[in-house]
C-alpha cells in the first residue's frame, strides 16, 4: 500500500526536481562520496566509514538534534534499519516490511509504502527489516512474507513485486538487497524452520531471475532459467537426505568485492540444532560430516552464481553459531588484500580476498568454552565435551546432557555490524559476554515449524556487564580498548575521519567514542533502545548523523535470562537526525 501525503507537495517538489538516478559508479565511489549513503554499508567493503570531520573530537559536544521523525503507528519496535540518502531524499525500513521517503534536511515525510503481510508469515527473530537498496530510479526492499518490491523511487509507487520463496514453509526476508552490476542479489531468512539457504540474482529492471543458488550441498542452482550445477557433492558432508532440510539461511545478505569481481555471503547454522542427528555415523571415511556450506563464508560469481570459494567459521556447528556475519573487505598494513568478520562462535578471522583462504583469528570474546582455539587451517580445536549431548545416550531418549556454553548461540557478534577505520587501522567491534545452558532434543522435520532439537537458557558472564564495544587490530587480535555496557548491544557502529566512533545501546543512548583511546565525547538519550545503524553525511556544507531508535530484535524475544534483565526498556520508532550548529561547526 502507498499513501502520498498532501502536506508533503512542496517537499516532494523541491527535493525531487534535482533526484539523479543512483548509477553503478555512485554504488562503487559510495564510500567516498560524501554528499550520499547509497549502499548498506556506507560503501561496497562494508567499513562504515566516511572521510567526513566537519563533525570531530572538538566539536562533537555540541551536537544537537537537527530533526526527528516518527514511524509511527503501533509498529514501534525492532528498528535496526540503516537509512540511505540520494540527492537529499532519506530512505528509511521500518518494522512490519514499511519504508518510508523522508526530506533529509527538514524530515518531511515525501511518501510512505507499507507492505500488505498476510496471516500466518513466521519471522524467527522480531518483525524487523534492515534496509533497501538504490539503483536507477528505484528502491528496492524485502518482505516478511519473503518478497521483493521495487518501487518507484520518487513517487513510493510499486514497479514489481517478486516472490523469494514460500513464507508458509519457513522463509522470510530482513536484510538490505545487494546492487551489482544491474543485478539485485539478496539472500533468505528462515533458518530454525529446516529451510535451505539461498542467494538470488534478479535483473534490477524487470525483477526477473538471472540465477539461484543453494548453499547447501546436494542442491541445483540454475541460470537463466535452466538447472546449472550442484552446489557442492552430494552426501560428501550430509548423511542420508538431511541435507533437504538443511538450514544455512543467508539471512544478513552479503557484500561484493570488486577488486575479485566476488559476491560474499554468510551461511546460517545448519538443521537441525541438534549436531548428533545430523551427524549420525559420520565422520566416516568419504563423508566429513562438517555439513557444507552451513556456518560458512562463500565467494559467488557475480554473473554465474557458482562458488569459487569457501571458508567454514564452524564445521559441524552444534550451539547455532551462524556463519552470516558480514564480511568487511580492507588493506592491512603490509598492504595485503583482505577480509575481516567477526564470528557468532567468538573468534576475529582474517582472510584472504582472493580466494578466502585463512589467514588468522584470536577470540574477541571471553571464556569461550566450545573450542581451545583455532589450528594452522582455520579449523577449530574442538572441546568436544562442551558439545550438547545425544539425546540417544540419554536413558528416557528424550533430553541429552546439558552444558554451558561460551559464547551464547546469540553469539559473540550477531548481525549488528562492526566498522573499520583506516585513518586507526581498528575494528570497532559491537560484541556481547554471555553464555548459555544448552541441550539437544529428538527432532524431525514438518513443514512450518521450528527444527531446532534444542533447548537453551542464555546467562550473562559478568555482573557489571554483557555489552562490550571492542577496538580490535586486526594483525594481532590485541583490543586496544572497551567500552562495556549493561545491557547487550545490538545497534550497527561507524567511525569517521573525525576521530569518531558511534554506535548506540539498548537503554537508548547514541554515543560518540575517541577512535584511539575509547573516551566517550557524547551522548544524547534518544528514548527507546537502539539497534539500528548510524549513517552521515554531508549536505549543503553541514555534516549530518542519522540513527534509528527503536527497541526490539532477538534479545528480548529469545535472550532467557538476560531478556529478564532488560525487559524494562522500551519499544519505539524514530529517526533522528543530528548536527553541530553552523557557530560551533566553523570553530
Amino acid at each position: 500500500m502507498r499513501r502520498l501525503l498532501l502536506s508533503a507537495t512542496v517537499s516532494l517538489l523541491a527535493v525531487t526536481a534535482a533526484n539523479a538516478e543512483v548509477t553503478e559508479a555512485d554504488i562503487a565511489d559510495d564510500a567516498t562520496i560524501t554528499t550520499q549513503v547509497v549502499t548498506n554499508g556506507m560503501g561496497r567493503h562494508l567499513q562504515r566509514f566516511s572521510p567526513l570531520d566537519k563533525i570531530n573530537k572538538e566539536n562533537v559536544a555540541r551536537m544537537v538534534p537537527a530533526w526527528a521523525f516518527s514511524l509511527g503507528g503501533e509498529k514501534q519496535r525492532g528498528q535496526e534499519s540503516q537509512p540511505l540518502v540520494k540527492d537529499g531524499v532519506m530512505y528509511v525500513t521500518g518494522s512490519y516490511s514499511r519504508i518510508w521517503a523522508i526530506d533529509a534536511k527538514t524530515g518531511r515525510e515525501i511518501w510512505q509504502y507499507d507492505a500488505r503481510l498476510p496471516e500466518g508469515i513466521l519471522p524467527c527473530c522480531d518483525v524487523i527489516n534492515r534496509g533497501a537498496a538504490l539503483y536507477g530510479d528505484k528502491v528496492y526492499f524485502g518482505t516478511l512474507d519473503a518478497r521483493l518490491v521495487a518501487l518507484d523511487a520518487k513517487t513510493g509507487d510499486v514497479v514489481w513485486n517478486k516472490k523469494i520463496a514460500d513464507y508458509k514453509a519457513g522463509y522470510s526476508y530482513t536484510a538490505a538487497p545487494l546492487i551489482v552490476d544491474g543485478l539485485i542479489v539478496t539472500g533468505n531468512s528462515g533458518g530454525e524452520f529446516g529451510i535451505v539457504g539461498e542467494v538470488q540474482a534478479r535483473d534490477a529492471e524487470t525483477g526477473e531471475l538471472v540465477w539461484t543458488r543453494p548453499v547447501i550441498e546436494g542442491h541445483m542452482g540454475t541460470l537463466n532459467g535452466k538447472e546449472s550445477t550442484m552446489t557442492g557433492t552430494l552426501n560428501a558432508t550430509w548423511p542420508g537426505d538431511m541435507w533437504k532440510t538443511g538450514g544455512g539461511a543467508t539471512w544478513l545478505g552479503g557484500s561484493y568485492d570488486a577488486d575479485t569481481d566476488t559476491l560474499v555471503f554468510g551461511a546460517g547454522n545448519p538443521a537441525p540444532w541438534n549436531s548428533h542427528l545430523r551427524n549420525a555415523g559420520t565422520p566416516t571415511e568419504g563423508n566429513t560430516g562438517d555439513n557444507l556450506y552451513a556456518a560458512s563464508r562463500i565467494g559467488i560469481d557475480p554473473k554465474t552464481g557458482e562458488i569459487k570459494w569457501h571458508f567454514q567459521t564452524t564445521p559441524r556447528e552444534g550451539w547455532d553459531f551462524d556463519g552470516v556475519n558480514e564480511v568487511v573487505a580492507f588493506t592491512d598494513r603490509e598492504g595485503n588484500k583482505r577480509f575481516a568478520t567477526a564470528d557468532r562462535n567468538g573468534f576475529f578471522y582474517v582472510l584472504n580476498r582472493e580466494d578466502g583462504a585463512f589467514v588468522a583469528a584470536h577470540p574477541f570474546v571471553s571464556e569461550i568454552t566450545w573450542a581451545s582455539g583455532i589450528d594452522d587451517t582455520g579449523r577449530p580445536i574442538f572441546n568436544e565435551a562442551n558439545r550438547p549431548g545425544d539425546p540417544t545416550a540419554a536413558a528416557d531418549g528424550k533430553k541429552g546432557e546439558t552444558i554451558f556454553a561460551v559464547p551464547s548461540f546469540l553469539g559473540g557478534k550477531n548481525w549488528m555490524p562492526m566498522a573499520h577505520s583506516p585513518k586507526t587501522g581498528l575494528f570497532y567491534v559491537p560484541s556481547n559476554e554471555w553464555g548459555m545452558d544448552i541441550w539437544n532434543e529428538p527432532i524431525s522435520y514438518k513443514k512450518g515449524a521450528a527444527y531446532l532439537g534444542a533447548g537453551f537458557t542464555i546467562k550473562p558472564i559478568f555482573e557489571d556487564h554483557i555489552g562490550s564495544l571492542k577496538a580490535i587490530d586486526p594483525t594481532t587480535g590485541e583490543i586496544k580498548w572497551e567500552y562495556k555496557n549493561d545491557a547487550p548491544l545490538w545497534g550497527g557502529v561507524m567511525t569517521t575521519a573525525g576521530g569518531l566512533v558511534f554506535t548506540g545501546t539498548p537503554e537508548g543512548e547514541f554515543k560518540a567514542f575517541d577512535d584511539e583511546t575509547g573516551e566517550q565525547l557524547w551522548s544524547f538519550q534518544l528514548g527507546s533502545g537502539i539497534v539500528g545503524q548510524p549513517i552521515t553525511w554531508d549536505q549543503d556544507g553541514v555534516q549530518y548523523v542519522t540513527v534509528l531508535s527503536g527497541w526490539g530484535g532477538a534479545v528480548p524475544l529469545w535472550g532467557g535470562e538476560v531478556a529478564k534483565k532488560v525487559s524494562y526498556l522500551n519499544q519505539g520508532g524514530m529517526v533522528w537526525t543530528f548536527r553541530v550548529p553552523d557557530q560551533v561547526a566553523s570553530n
